[in-house]
């Protein structure tokens, strides 16, 4: 299993635009077969942070959701042109 947290900041004027794209991002991304788990939320005391927590069956998945015209559309196309900040968290599963 491939578990991750994408934090990503954006501009207070663009919240509204970015909520819809996590919106068709996520729901194209949970029809993926590799795709176990894609939670976008947004931090309750800044909102203008989104924290997307992804999981995936394998490095496989991974890179399919990668190369998916989805992900080339709504991150590489929106998401990624309006963040400020980006990081990832790579996460081990202690049980």
């Amino acid at each position: 299993m491939v578990s991750f947290i994408v934090r990503l900041k954006f501009a207070s004027e663009d919240r509204a635009d970015m909520a819809e794209t996590l919106r068709q991002l996520a729901t194209a991304s949970r029809q993926e077969p590799g795709c176990v788990n894609y939670v976008p939320h947004q931090l309750e005391d800044d909102p203008d942070t989104v924290i997307i927590f992804e999981q995936y069956r394998d490095e496989k998945a991974l890179a399919a959701h990668r190369e998916s015209e989805h992900f080339k559309v709504h991150a590489v196309g929106g998401l990624y042109q309006k963040m400020r900040e980006r990081s990832v968290e790579n996460l081990l599963a202690l049980a």
